[in-house]
């Protein structure tokens, strides 16, 4: 996909989101499931983690950076709709590994990308308040607006109230 190409999705992807008029965005294990969804009317396609680990025998979070960008690469190339991908926890816990994530979906030409407060531990630990911010901070800062950049809260998911 070129720099255009990828630029003009991002663009989409951002006007698809707009306040009264809410973005429906399935997840899509493989190119096969983009295809359909996209067939069916969706304006834009996620990927999913645990869905892609499915796909290769494992659970969710045992997939690398790599295995990841290049899944979501393939899925963008399949069809003409944003896609989002989910890229857990960044693959890793400092900022400069969330940073290096996000600018390796911005390469992959991903409209969209999405960094939760999850360890990726077992324990369903979440990142401390200062951690959590600074990682986002550094994604936001690799994305420079070529990307749509969600900052997942995953508290609840993970049995935490706050």
């Amino acid at each position: 996909m070129t720099t255009t190409a990828a630029a003009g999705r991002a663009e989409r992807f951002r006007e698809l989101h707009r306040p009264g008029a809410p973005l429906i965005m399935p997840n899509a294990w493989d190119a096969g499931a983009a295809r359909v969804l996209v067939a069916v009317g969706c304006q834009a396609v996620g990927t999913t983690s645990a869905g892609f680990a499915g796909t290769l025998g494992r659970l969710d979070q045992s997939v690398t950076r790599e295995e990841t960008i290049g899944h979501a690469a393939a899925l963008a190339a399949a069809v003409d709709v944003p896609v989002s991908a989910d890229l857990e926890n960044g693959f890793g816990t400092e900022p400069a590994e969330d940073a290096a994530t996000v600018r390796a979906a911005v390469d992959a030409g991903l409209a969209g990308c999405s960094i939760e407060d999850f360890t990726g531990g077992r324990q369903g630990s979440i990142h401390e308040l200062g951690l959590a911010t600074d990682r986002i901070a550094a994604a936001v800062e690799a994305a420079a607006g070529r990307v749509v950049l969600t900052a997942r809260a995953e508290n609840h998911l993970h049995g935490r109230d706050d």
